[in-house]
C-alpha cells in the first residue's frame, strides 16, 4: 500500500516523471496549469478475487489525494452476488450505472473497472493508468463549478447545491458515502479473506438541473448508521455521461467543488 500511495502522490504532484506516470513530455508541461477535477468511479464486488488490488489502489489515491479535487465512489454491482458470495454493499442500480457507460463508452463491463469523468474506463487496479488518468483531468480547467452544504436532522440529510453555469442538458446526483468498512468473506472467491474498502456508495440519487441553487431532501441509508460518511455531488451529461463539475461535503459543513 505504501509504495502505490507514493507512487500517486509523486505523479500528481510532479515528483515523478511524466514518462514514469505514463505520460509523454509536452512543451508546454513547465508552464502553470489549472487546478482540475478527478471523479473516479471503481464498479467492484465482494466475490471477484480481481477487486481486491482495484480496492487498495482506491484506498491508496484516498490518501496520496487528500486536499485535492478528487473524488472517489466505489460501487459495488450485483451480478457476482449469486456466484458464492452475496455482497451486502451491492445495489442493481449500480450495475445499471455500469452497462451504461458501457454504452456510452463502448466498452465492455467488468470488474473491477474504473470511470474517470465519465469519459474513460480501464482496469481498476492499473496504477499507470490511475496516475495518467490523475495528471491529466487535474490539469484541466473545470467548468462549471459546483458547492455543496449539508446537514443532518435525524434521518434526513438536507443538502444545498449551487452551481454555477450548468452546462445544458445536465442532471444532478447526489451520492451518500461511506467511509470505510471491512467485511470478512465466507464463500466465494474471496473466501477466508478479511476485506477492506473505502468510498462506499450506499445511495444515489438523481435529480434535474432544473435550479442553479437549490435545497434536496435525502433519507439517510438505515446501514450508515453510526458509520463515518460524506455527500458528493456530480454534475453530468444526460447523453454523453461526461461531468461536468463535482463536490463533496460532510454533515454540517461546507466544501466547495468543481
Amino acid at each position: 500500500m505504501k509504495a502505490i500511495t507514493t507512487s500517486i502522490l509523486a505523479c500528481i504532484t510532479g515528483a515523478m516523471s511524466l514518462t514514469a506516470c505514463g505520460q509523454q513530455p509536452k512543451a508546454t508541461d513547465n508552464i502553470a496549469k489549472p487546478d482540475g477535477f478527478a471523479v473516479l468511479e471503481l464498479f467492484t464486488s465482494e466475490g471477484c478475487s480481481s477487486c481486491p488490488p482495484a480496492d487498495e489502489a482506491l484506498a491508496a489515491v484516498q490518501k496520496a489525494t487528500e486536499g485535492k479535487p478528487v473524488y472517489i465512489l466505489a460501487f459495488h454491482v450485483d451480478y457476482w452476488n449469486t456466484l458464492g458470495w452475496k455482497d451486502r454493499y451491492s445495489n442493481a442500480d449500480f450495475s445499471k450505472r455500469q452497462r451504461r457507460y458501457g454504452d456510452l463508452l463502448n466498452a465492455q463491463v467488468y470488474t473491477p473497472q474504473l470511470v474517470v469523468n465519465g469519459e474513460t474506463e480501464f482496469v481498476g487496479s492499473d496504477l499507470g493508468a490511475i496516475n495518467s488518468s490523475l495528471s491529466k483531468q487535474l490539469s484541466v480547467a473545470p467548468n462549471p463549478n459546483l458547492s455543496l452544504q449539508v446537514s443532518q436532522t435525524g434521518e434526513t440529510v438536507q443538502v444545498h447545491y449551487k452551481a454555477n453555469q450548468p452546462a445544458k442538458g445536465s442532471y444532478l446526483q447526489i451520492a451518500i458515502v461511506q467511509k470505510d468498512a471491512q467485511t470478512k468473506v465466507e464463500r466465494g472467491e474471496n473466501a477466508g479473506h478479511t476485506l477492506s474498502h473505502v468510498q462506499i456508495v450506499r445511495k444515489l440519487q438523481t435529480l434535474p438541473l432544473n435550479m442553479a441553487e437549490s435545497d434536496v431532501k435525502i433519507a439517510l441509508p438505515k446501514e450508515i448508521n453510526g458509520q463515518a460518511w460524506e455527500v458528493i455531488g456530480l454534475i453530468q451529461d444526460e447523453s454523453t455521461g461526461k461531468i461536468w463539475g463535482a463536490a463533496k461535503a460532510a454533515p454540517n459543513t461546507g466544501i466547495a467543488g468543481k
